[in-house]
């Protein structure tokens, strides 16, 4: 690459989701994210650098489709409270946590089928 010449950042992660404000309440409660906008057809969030954005659909197969597209990944405290938290907020469990030597891990799919790594260290 030429010096100076200008690299590509990341902007947003997309996901889609039937309900925006609900999707938003999701990973505000669920995960800390802080809400930067929230409408009924977007919202952006944040977590530290990390920026997702959620988008409205109307795909009503959204949550029903068992295949693996992207998967957001988050490193956190309490693993067990954590899932407990997502559970409660409408996320299912895809397999039991795991305890590895390395620390646990676990993945969710969340209200509209998508998934999410969660990492407690051990």
């Amino acid at each position: 690459m030429a010096a100076g010449a200008a690299t590509a950042t990341l902007r947003w992660v997309l996901q889609m989701h039937r309900d925006v404000p609900r999707a938003a309440r999701f990973y505000a409660e669920g995960l800390d994210f802080s809400v930067n906008v929230c409408t009924l057809r977007w919202a952006e969030l944040q977590s530290g650098p990390l920026k997702l954005a959620l988008m409205h659909t109307n795909d009503s197969n959204l949550a029903s489709q068992r295949v693996y597209s992207s998967m957001l990944s988050f490193t956190v405290p309490d693993i067990n409270s954590t899932v407990s938290k997502l559970m409660a907020l409408g996320a299912e469990l895809d397999g039991p946590i795991k305890y590895e030597i390395h620390g646990k891990v676990a993945a969710l799919r969340c209200i509209d089928g998508h998934m999410l790594g969660l990492y407690e260290p051990a």
